[in-house]
């Protein structure tokens, strides 16, 4: 007797409009072309991770940067991946921007003060963080997010989208960009950690906020003293660059 065949069948398509029914269209529409192993191997392969650019030597073994699910928006969160946690972010993020991962607790803090998620952000202010970090680094004080936020603050987006900084008024410090960053949509990782530290992800939004926090920054007086005084110093590297 003939054994039937058994046939595997494809898993249900998500319906993402009524899984997040408060999100706009242009939002839900936005998805990743990086969605196969291959294409995950082909950025595995740039210098950009041969170089140790995007992982920390120390992180590497700790955090796994995978495809993308076909279709998935990039406000999607746990609830259409099984539960497993998760963070996504624009490759141009790292290519350009050089983030690298693990994220630190600067790049942490700030996003967990502001309340938004990785992606969330635009690349230009990825940007506006790592050139705050680069100055910091070079008047050997440690980043701050309440000086960081005393110079710039996040502006909330149009229907729900990406969320930018801009310079608060009268107190200069980074211009504004020429040209935006253009050509960063489509191309989206999705980051998880491995099973050597499940809690790397831990102590920020992962996923798409539907609320930013606005709040008022603090004045010279009320920031700790280290913190004032890079503020003024930087108040003063600013004036004159600009």
């Amino acid at each position: 007797m003939a054994q039937s065949k058994t046939t595997s069948n494809p898993p249900p398509s998500v319906d993402y409009k009524a899984l997040y029914p408060c999100t706009s269209t242009e939002l839900l529409a936005e998805t990743s072309t990086l969605t196969s192993s291959e294409d995950e191997r082909k950025h595995r392969d740039d210098e950009l991770y041969c170089k140790g650019r995007v992982f920390g030597r120390e992180s590497g073994a700790y955090v796994s940067v995978r495809s993308y699910a076909k279709g998935e928006p990039v406000c999607a969160d746990d609830r259409a991946n099984k539960g497993e946690p998760f963070f996504f972010l624009y490759f141009t993020v790292f290519k350009r921007i050089k983030l690298r991962l693990a994220l630190t607790g600067f790049e942490r803090e700030l996003l967990t003060e502001i309340n938004v998620a990785p992606a969330q952000l635009h690349p230009n202010s990825w940007a506006f963080m790592r050139a705050f970090v680069i100055l910091c680094n070079h008047f050997g004080h440690p980043p701050s997010v309440d000086v960081f936020l005393h110079f710039l603050e996040a502006k909330s987006p149009e229907k729900n989208l990406w969320v930018s900084f801009s310079g608060m008024a009268g107190r200069v410090l980074l211009t504004h960009f020429h040209q935006s960053y253009k050509g960063f949509k489509g191309k989206i990782f999705r980051v998880c950690c491995t099973d050597h530290d499940p809690t790397l992800l831990d102590g920020f939004p992962l996923y798409w906020v539907g609320q930013l926090k606005l709040k008022k920054p603090k004045t010279l007086e009320e920031l700790a003293p280290p913190d004032s005084e890079l503020c003024q110093v930087l108040a003063s590297i600013g004036t004159l660059l600009n």
